[in-house]
């Protein structure tokens, strides 16, 4: 993993072993699966809360983070296969001091990845509506 997805480019494979979250009209080249809750939370308290679930959790690894471009990746290893997904998140600040987010998780083999990076979205988006 190098640099980070450009969320507005963002192009998805044909497969179905990726999902992507994001607000409506965010990714000018790729319909979202759904869009994710805005947080009362600024941008900068939003990106500290993610980073701080994506470091307490034992199935991520490798994190990648700007809190200037409010940007982070990591990878997940899926629990049975032990298969390395790639996962980008972009912040998105908002008016009145709320923020939401973008966040894409793709497999990096195999057609189909059984709904794995789906449920790794909404975990991770239920973690920050819950915490």
């Amino acid at each position: 993993m190098s640099e980070f997805i450009p969320f507005k480019s963002l192009q998805r494979p044909p497969k179905p072993n990726t999902c992507l979250a994001a607000p409506d009209n965010f990714c000018l080249a790729s319909e979202a699966d759904f869009a994710p809750p805005e947080f009362d939370l600024s941008a900068a308290d939003l990106f500290t809360k993610i980073n701080e679930i994506i470091s307490a959790e034992r199935s991520f690894g490798r994190l990648t983070s700007d809190a200037d471009a409010l940007r982070l990746k990591f990878v997940a290893t899926t629990g049975l296969m032990r298969f390395k997904d790639d996962v980008d998140i972009e912040v998105i600040p908002l008016d009145d001091g709320k923020s939401t987010l973008a966040i894409y998780s793709r497999s990096r083999v195999g057609y189909s990845d059984l709904g794995a990076n789906r449920k790794r979205v909404t975990k991770l988006i239920a973690k920050l509506t819950t915490n």
